[in-house]
């Protein structure tokens, strides 16, 4: 290849004049986005005095200090609509793409200091071209929502349009791109529906609300009165509807969880984690005593975690909603990791958050690791009125269904559907080790003997022939014939696991086993129709 020799002079009067053309046209364009910061920052003290950080603030906080941010369609709608002197401009968010807890993603920040981060007609086309290059790069999507929604006087161009842009969100989901929404504000009507589509979604205290009838149109439709706070609070949502995965103090705190969220996502290219991961806090030695000899006393799972996960640190996913599940991401040895562990038994709120978060996990490739100790699903006429039997159906078919490697770790007891629920044996988990003071059984030994004991009863006094004695034995017999056949050595005998394990060798075996799974699902097999045969 040869050089190209220009033509061009730039000493001349001809190349200065066009150089200055060309800054002018560059400074009007600058002008045109201060005007917006401007305005922006004419309202600051009023929004920081009710604790609120401005739009630019907030996406200042999201991203990397330092890192590029490449901003898209910053002038959308400039001078269009009702935007008569180009302080509207920019749709009513902040949108382009930085780099998030070192992560390139998509970023969206609801512009609430201009017109209240209403959306115009230019604004929706704004918000389905970022979709688009979401999901054309494959990039994770981040919302900091806080908007008043459509301009209800252009409603008629944006209403059809919008519906694309739900349909989006749906589309992003089920490619395997993570939409992750922080409500700074309330989010009424169909503005619900885009933290309702997210797949994470954190709320702040005292501060965000989602419900599709704000209190006055409730009022209006059916005579209801109630706070915006008993409608729909972000602790309503948090620990009861279950809307929100999060809850978060204030924006700050909103943000923080969000980068958090981004940071346990699994690294992008297919090589392994990177090798600077740091120990657990705790010595693996305290594993030994963690878990209480006596199998009545409940202990949480936390405490496992603080001694296997990379620097004894956790991101627990909607612990406001249900806590006797536990689901998570921490890092083994670098790897990504979703867990799922019991504090109790599973409940239809645990039921609904398993089985969301294995979704999760599906998503991005999160391995999953399950650590039992559970006594199955939680009994009972109150837990039966609110569908245990389809809550748990919904776990037990995300279990069965997600396609991530699953390890399973047996800590205390497997008992009944729990153990399906739990990814035991029968569900074909990639690995599964056991601790050797784990039990696995269809039911606890006394547990077991007490229903044999009533079932005879019955019998007995169909024919009027009660026997105290008989009964004491039935009990008794069948006590001791489970506890014996439930034991570690027991199950282990049975194929039921892959093997008992040291338990301060839990982190060590995980880390290799992570290992083989990323290994494993870079191998590309040359597969074809016949085999190898010998000749």
């Amino acid at each position: 290849m040869q050089p190209i020799c220009s033509e061009i002079n730039a000493k001349t009067e001809e190349f200065d004049n066009n150089r200055r053309a060309m800054e002018l046209a560059f400074a009007a364009y600058r002008t045109a986005q201060q005007r917006i910061v401007d305005t922006e920052s004419s309202k600051a003290e009023r929004y920081h005095q009710r604790g609120l950080l401005m739009p630019r603030e907030r996406l200042s906080h999201l991203l990397d200090p330092g890192a590029p941010f490449i901003e898209l369609c910053a002038l959308a709608g400039y001078k269009l609509y009702d935007d008569s002197d180009g302080t509207g401009a920019g749709g009513g968010a902040i949108c382009g793409i930085g780099t998030v807890s070192g992560r390139r993603c998509l970023v969206r920040v609801d512009n609430y200091a201009v017109k209240g981060g209403t959306i115009s007609p230019a604004g929706m086309d704004k918000a389905l071209r970022v979709q688009q290059i979401a999901l054309e790069n494959r990039l994770p999507l981040i919302t900091l929502a806080q908007s008043g929604g459509a301009n209800l006087m252009y409603a008629n161009e944006t209403f059809a349009p919008g519906g694309r842009g739900f349909a989006n969100q749906a589309r992003l989901s089920a490619a395997g791109i993570p939409q992750i929404t922080v409500v700074h504000g309330n989010a009424t009507a169909g503005g619900a529906y885009q933290p309702g589509l997210s797949d994470y979604v954190i709320m702040v205290r005292n501060q965000s609300g989602m419900f599709l009838a704000g209190p006055p149109l409730l009022k209006a439709a059916t005579g209801e009165v109630a706070t915006e706070e008993e409608l729909g609070g972000a602790e309503l949502h948090c620990n009861v509807a279950g809307t929100g995965d999060y809850l978060a103090e204030d924006d700050r705190d909103g943000i923080r969880v969000a980068r958090e969220i981004v940071a346990a996502l699994p690294q992008t290219q297919a090589v392994k984690p990177s090798p600077h991961w740091r120990e657990p806090r705790y010595p693996a030695e305290e594993l030994m005593g963690v878990v209480p000899a006596d199998s009545r006393k409940p202990y949480r799972v936390e405490e496992i975690l603080a001694r296997i996960a990379d620097d004894s640190a956790a991101l627990a996913f909607k612990p406001e909603f249900d806590q006797q599940t536990y689901c998570g991401h921490i890092r083994i040895l670098g790897h990504a990791v979703g867990v799922i562990g019991n504090n109790g038994p599973i409940t239809p709120n645990g039921a609904n958050k398993a089985a969301q978060f294995i979704q999760l996990c599906e998503q991005s490739g999160t391995p999953l690791l399950f650590l039992h100790n559970t006594t199955g699903f939680m009994v009972g006429t109150r837990v039966e009125q609110n569908g245990i039997i389809k809550h748990g159906a919904k776990m037990i078919q995300a279990v069965a269904n997600a396609q991530v490697p699953k390890l399973s770790i047996v800590i205390g007891g497997s008992y009944g559907a729990g153990n399906y629920a739990m990814c035991g044996r029968g569900f074909d988990p990639r690995f599964i080790f056991a601790w050797p003071n784990s039990r696995t059984a269809v039911m606890g030994a006394a547990q077991a003997g007490k229903v044999m004991r009533i079932v005879t009863e019955q019998k007995m006094r169909q024919s009027n022939r009660l026997d105290e004695v008989t009964l004491d034995k039935i009990e008794r017999d069948t006590a001791q014939f489970m506890e014996a056949g439930s034991d570690a050595l027991s199950c282990t005998a049975r194929l039921w696991d892959d093997g008992i394990i040291d338990p301060r060798d839990t982190r060590t075996l995980l880390g290799q086993l992570l290992d083989i799974c990323v290994e494993a699902d870079q191998i590309t097999l040359r597969r074809n129709s016949f085999g190898v045969a010998r000749f």
